[in-house]
């Protein structure tokens, strides 16, 4: 299923930016939005955002199947 979805949408589609990736680091590290938003230097709403947004792009359902996929990809 993976690989047709690479296919369908592009490997360019699912890069994900420097910002993206410390912000999955920072959920895979346990800490709550909160305190993830704060060392972020962002607002609980912009982070919940961006993560849904995150989310999207990577067509999962949630915050830590982001993380997984990112792990997965060594990414963090």
């Amino acid at each position: 299923m993976e690989q047709a979805t690479l296919l369908r949408r592009g490997i360019d589609d699912l890069r994900l930016s420097d910002e993206e990736i410390r912000l999955l680091a920072q959920i895979a590290s346990g800490v709550t939005a909160d305190v993830a938003a704060r060392k972020l230097e962002l607002s609980a709403r912009t982070l919940r955002r961006r993560l849904r947004t995150i989310c999207d792009r990577l067509e999962v359902n949630t915050p830590i199947e982001a993380v997984v996929w990112a792990a997965r990809r060594q990414l963090i």
